[in-house]
């Protein structure tokens, strides 16, 4: 099983900017694809970006295309986003997890608790 801690989040004004990190352990983070998702108040969970085992091809939910990216240090078994241009609607528990495949990702372990990202406008 992989253990998932994520971390990076808090308050920021519209506009800002957070890098969310996601520290892997358990299995070999090089093998799997990752992906960040993100749950927003009396809503379901929902994908954000994947990313695959290397690193070289990345996948975005249409909402956070051209303001987010996601990246990964295989060495250090960490995926990265950084969120530029925050929007209150971004506001969420955002979430990493092993994916099954980047273009329809299914989080194939248990979920971490999260780190919180809220938007003030």
């Amino acid at each position: 099983q992989m253990q998932l801690a994520e971390s990076g989040g808090g308050l920021v004004q519209a506009g800002g900017f957070l890098r969310l990190s996601c520290a892997a352990s358990g299995r070999t983070f090089s093998n799997y694809a990752m992906g960040w998702f993100r749950q927003a108040p009396g809503k379901e969970r929902e994908f954000v970006a994947t990313i695959n085992r290397s690193g070289g091809r990345a996948y975005y939910e249409d909402a956070v295309k051209g303001r987010f990216t996601i990246s990964r240090d295989n060495a250090k078994n960490t995926v990265y986003l950084q969120m530029n241009s925050l929007k209150p609607e971004d506001t969420a528990v955002y979430y990493c997890n092993a994916v099954s495949n980047i273009v329809v990702p299914i989080g194939l372990e248990v979920w971490g608790q999260g780190t919180l990202v809220t938007v003030s406008s």
